[in-house]
């Protein structure tokens, strides 16, 4: 596969599906690093003296690393430029007519440059939000004392040196994760790119006994890495702090009329069923307080209404320590003819207004 073709293959798989885009708004700035794997490089060189002109460069796992500054528009998109750096150490350099076994190879590569990006954030409903991108830019191949050297016989080495700035393209596909509660606007990144330039060429020379043979060699750079970052978006409010569940209403309270006849405080029996009924309200729901208030009409005199309230109330109380609501839950009061549930004129008899108010609180 060239190189233009693996990277046609990245950047279709970097195309957008519909999705409904995590909205990343402002500038925010990033950095990621990770294993950088450069493939296998062609190589040609045409040093005069060489048994072939053809041999091909593979490379150790390296190292790369990024930095980004960028702007989200609030939809999904964002745009950012980039600085990157890969390097990755020689295995081994074969061909140009060598046997193997007969040569050792040494040297590193060095990537270097400037990419501006632009990606795509989908909002799947997920702890993370998946990510694609596609990138162009300038990228510095850099070949650091690449050479294959022959072990025996004359010294007779090929050096591939320098460096040349070439046009390069990415793709890209990662996810990232919110900390929201590390700190508003942060988030790891996971992601894996290819990235590629167009074919560079480099001095290259021929060492032997009979003296320096310059040239040119022209090699290929595609790069597959995976890497891990974090991101910090700024200006990110931090998560609304759920307010405190509305304390619980009070229950409504409670009332059991009591009545009795014209100047009387002794209970009925329709009085007895109503106190049964208020005491096994109170036993059944949460109460705090049991009030037990004596009423009288306004028939007699006011001195007397008042102990004629207390005696109702008294009574009322008494029935309901018999119906098991101990005395220490009631408050006992008497308000004689001063409440009239009807009001009246003085001396009036309004079968309402004798009456006992038990309510439950």
């Amino acid at each position: 596969m060239t190189v233009k073709q693996a990277l046609l293959a990245g950047v279709v798989l970097a195309l957008p599906a519909v999705a409904q885009a995590q909205p990343v708004s402002g500038f925010y700035v990033g950095g990621a690093i990770g294993l950088n794997w450069l493939s296998d490089s062609d190589i040609t060189a045409t040093n005069a003296g060489l048994a072939g002109s053809s041999g091909q460069a593979t490379f150790d796992y390296g190292f790369a690393g990024v930095v980004s500054l960028g702007y989200g528009y609030g939809n999904g998109l964002r745009s950012e430029v980039e600085a990157s750096i890969r390097y990755n150490y020689v295995n081994d350099i074969n061909g140009f007519g060598r046997p193997r076994n007969s040569y050792f190879s040494s040297g590193a590569a060095q990537s270097w440059g400037v990419m501006l990006n632009a990606l795509y954030d989908f909002n799947l409903g997920w702890p993370v939000s998946p990510y694609v991108g596609v990138g162009l830019g300038a990228i510095n191949q850099d070949y650091q004392n690449v050479r294959q050297t022959a072990t025996s016989g004359p010294v007779n080495v090929l050096i591939i040196p320098g460096s040349e700035w070439a046009l390069a393209w990415q793709a890209m596909i990662g996810a990232s994760l919110p900390l929201p509660e590390v700190a508003p606007g942060l988030a790891l990144t996971a992601e894996y790119r290819i990235m590629g330039t167009e074919d560079l060429g480099l001095n290259s020379f021929l060492f032997r006994p009979t003296g320096r043979t310059p040239g040119t060699a022209t090699v290929e750079n595609l790069n597959q890495s995976v890497l891990l970052g974090v991101r910090y978006a700024f200006g990110v409010a931090p998560p609304p702090v759920a307010a405190p569940a509305p304390a619980a209403a009070p229950a409504p309270a409670r009332t059991f009329l009591v009545f009795f006849d014209w100047d009387r405080a002794d209970l009925t029996d329709r009085a007895r069923q109503i106190i049964a009924e208020a005491a096994a309200n109170a036993q059944r729901v949460q109460t705090t307080r049991i009030e037990v208030a004596g009423h009288a009409d306004r028939s007699g005199t006011p001195q007397y209404n008042q102990r004629l309230s207390e005696r109702r109330a008294q009574a009322v109380a008494a029935e309901l320590e018999r119906q098991g609501v101990p005395r220490s839950a009631m408050v006992i009061q008497a308000f004689g003819e001063s409440r009239p549930l009807v009001p009246t004129a003085d001396g009036v008899r309004e079968p309402q207004n004798r009456r006992v108010e038990i309510v439950l609180r």
